[in-house]
Order: structure tokens, then C-alpha cells, then sequence
């Protein structure tokens, strides 16, 4: 819940940093705070054994979109106002990487939020340099960057997409033979290996709810 508070700091230093760039340095200080406290939330729950699943699942993936929200609304601030389209569809891509993972964890039991090596550590990281940057340099080049950052934004997208599909359309081949042959495995289909896999982590975990 300490991340309602970083988000009202990340607005409030990003709002004075509209008049003293300098002001950013907060911004990242806050940004480091969310991540130690998202980071230990859970192991503290589970140490002191007082850890509660499924609100703490919803809670944190909730409260994580109001972080982006916060971050992409203060750069809204410091940025001149022909950038804000650029911002809003920025807001909207880094979403739609949550929509998807989330959809993706109904459909198979799986919650992925890394891709490639890079996740929500990554990113926090990746906001500090940023506000670094913009510190030491202005905003003159994050300004032309954006539509830059948005054409990434996108292409990661498109590949979560089509990465995700497959494997779930995987799956669905995969149950339909299985429920065909009576098989428990599949091991007739000559499908994508790691879509096999996930199909068994899949199946196993369906079992263990049942």
C-alpha cells in the first residue's frame, strides 16, 4: 500500500520539477522506495506467515499500474505539451503488456512479466537513467526520443503478442489431442517443445485445483 504514497511524491517532485529540473532526483528516490517495498512485500507476508494470496495478488498488480500511471503523468508535467500524445500512447502500450500477461496468466495458470531478460526490475532501473538524463541534459532529447521509445514499445509488444498466442493456441491443440487419444501427454503431436511444457505445468496445476 506504500506505493500510493510513492505515486503522490513521483506527482508532487514531478510537478516542481516542471520549475526545477532538479526535482527529479526525488522522483528516483521514490521510484527506488516503490521498488524495495514491491520487492519485500511479499516475503514479509510469507515470514511472518500473515501473507494473503489472492488480495495481495490483486492489490499488487493494481497498485503497479498506478506507479506506471504516476510516472507517465509526472513526465506529462515536465515535458513540453506537444509530447502528451506521445505519453498517452506510451501509458497505453506499457498497459496492454499488462492486460496481456494477465489475460495469458487466465488462460494458462502462468503469471510471465519478464520478457526477454527485462521486466518491472528493469524498467524501474531503466526511469532512474532517464530522470538522470533529463537532469543533466535537458528535455531536448527525451522530447525526439519518444516517438523512438513508442516504435520499441510496439514492436516488444507485437512479439509478446504473437509469443503468447502461439503458446496458448499450443495448448489448446494439445488438449484437444490429448482429450481425442486419452493420452496424458501428448507425446503423439509434434508441437512447439516449450508450449509442451507449458501444457504439463498447466495440467499439473489444473490438477492440484481440482
Amino acid at each position: 500500500m506504500l506505493t500510493l504514497v510513492w505515486s503522490l511524491l513521483i506527482l508532487s517532485f514531478s510537478y516542481l520539477a516542471a520549475i526545477d529540473i532538479r526535482w527529479l532526483w526525488g522522483v528516483s528516490v521514490m521510484i527506488f522506495f516503490q521498488y524495495v517495498t514491491d520487492h519485500y512485500d511479499g516475503k514479509v507476508g510469507k515470514y511472518r506467515n500473515t501473507g494473503l494470496l489472492r488480495w495481495g495478488y490483486y492489490m499488487d498488480h493494481l497498485l503497479d499500474y498506478v506507479f506506471l500511471c504516476s510516472v507517465i503523468i509526472g513526465y506529462a508535467f515536465i515535458l513540453p505539451e506537444k509530447s502528451r500524445y506521445q505519453l498517452l500512447f506510451l501509458m497505453a502500450v506499457f498497459a496492454a503488456f499488462a492486460v496481456s500477461a494477465f489475460l495469458a496468466f487466465s488462460a494458462t495458470n502462468r503469471l510471465i512479466i519478464s520478457y526477454l531478460k527485462l521486466g518491472p526490475t528493469e524498467f524501474r532501473l531503466a526511469l532512474i537513467v532517464i530522470n538522470t538524463l533529463l537532469i543533466l541534459f535537458g528535455t531536448r532529447y527525451m522530447v525526439s526520443g519518444l516517438k523512438y521509445v513508442n516504435a520499441g514499445a510496439v514492436a516488444g509488444l507485437c512479439f509478446v503478442v504473437y509469443q503468447t498466442q502461439r503458446n496458448i493456441w499450443q495448448l489448446d491443440m494439445h488438449e484437444k489431442e490429448r482429450e481425442k487419444t486419452g493420452s496424458g501427454c501428448c507425446k503423439n503431436l509434434r508441437g512447439d517443445q516449450r508450449a509442451v511444457r507449458i501444457y504439463q505445468q498447466f495440467a499439473d496445476d489444473r490438477n492440484q485445483l481440482v
